[in-house]
């Protein structure tokens, strides 16, 4: 039994008529008589009581044609539902950011993705960059938003999104908190507090060197607000990302760098290989709130 003669077959039943049936389907009347016979030779019942004048559905009619309606609701409704996953309008995706992403524009793109793509399910992770270059070699990661540069091998695309700024975050109470900006040469005497993770640290040191001198570094932490919470403690200083100061965390204030003023990067990282239309959708929001072109 095809999908075909379920059509065929609710055709008749709801005109009870094979001429304007057959009108309907764009059939020959005698073709599509042969097929409803073949039908109820196929289902063992008669499905239509026929004369000269009518055409009447049987009881087995009935319950037969409420059961293809819903049968073929259904092949309609998984043609649609695969039209729209081909389209990325349905879907899974498992989504890596790094925290301190999230105080810039990140949830922007979050926040698009779930209004034009409702049906598209984000699972949002919480993961550094070097676990997330991780865990999409596991497969067990989507998309990801990392911090530049990080190591990614060969089966990995990154492409950074936008820059920003670096700024001091200081206790509220430090000597340098009246100053509008900077110097970093002026922090040489500080204990620094830092994310632990590979770019930050390499990145702070350089900045440092660049100032003459290196960085005392005397506590770690995985995330960047908590290394804020940690400045709130009166437990040193950071440079962080200027989105930070988004997090409005009493106790602390954010100082501009004095130029040259140091940026940190923050790149889209997705498989080479990955054809999911799910994330192509979820990648053309990201160059548009980044206002970039798509890579060809």
């Amino acid at each position: 039994m095809e999908l075909r003669h379920l059509r065929y077959f609710v055709a008749v039943a709801e005109e009870l008529h094979f001429g304007r049936a057959a009108e309907r389907l764009g059939l020959a009347q005698p073709p599509l008589s042969q097929q409803i016979k073949a039908l109820e030779r196929e289902t063992g019942v008669t499905l239509f009581y026929r004369t000269k004048r009518r055409v009447e559905l049987t009881a087995a009619g009935e319950i037969f044609l409420d059961e293809s309606r819903k049968i073929l609701a259904r092949a309609d409704h998984a043609v649609l539902a695969a039209r729209r996953a081909a389209r990325g309008e349905i879907g899974k995706l498992v989504v890596g950011f790094v925290s301190s992403a999230v105080y810039g524009k990140v949830t922007s793109i979050f926040r698009i993705m779930q209004v034009e793509y409702p049906d598209v399910s984000l699972l949002l992770q919480d993961l550094s960059s070097v676990e997330q270059v991780e865990a999409m070699k596991a497969f067990r990661l989507d998309v990801g938003l990392v911090r530049h540069p990080v190591e990614t091998g060969d089966s990995l695309i990154t492409r950074v999104i936008w820059r920003e700024p670096l700024v001091v975050v200081l206790p509220k109470n430090h000597r340098l908190a009246r100053r509008k900006r900077i110097a970093t040469k002026e922090l040489a005497e500080e204990s620094f507090l830092l994310v632990d993770a590979p770019g930050f640290h390499d990145q702070l040191v350089r900045i440092c060197a660049l100032a003459g001198f290196s960085p005392r570094i005397v506590q770690q932490a995985r995330s960047t607000p908590t290394i804020v919470n940690l400045v709130a403690g009166d437990m040193g200083i950071s440079i962080v990302p200027a989105s930070l100061r988004n997090l409005h965390r009493q106790g602390v204030t954010y100082r501009s760098i004095e130029p040259p003023v140091p940026t940190i990067e923050l790149a889209v990282m997705w498989r080479k290989n990955d054809r999911s239309p799910a994330l192509n959708s979820f990648l053309q929001i990201v160059w548009r709130v980044a206002g970039l072109q798509a890579p060809p």
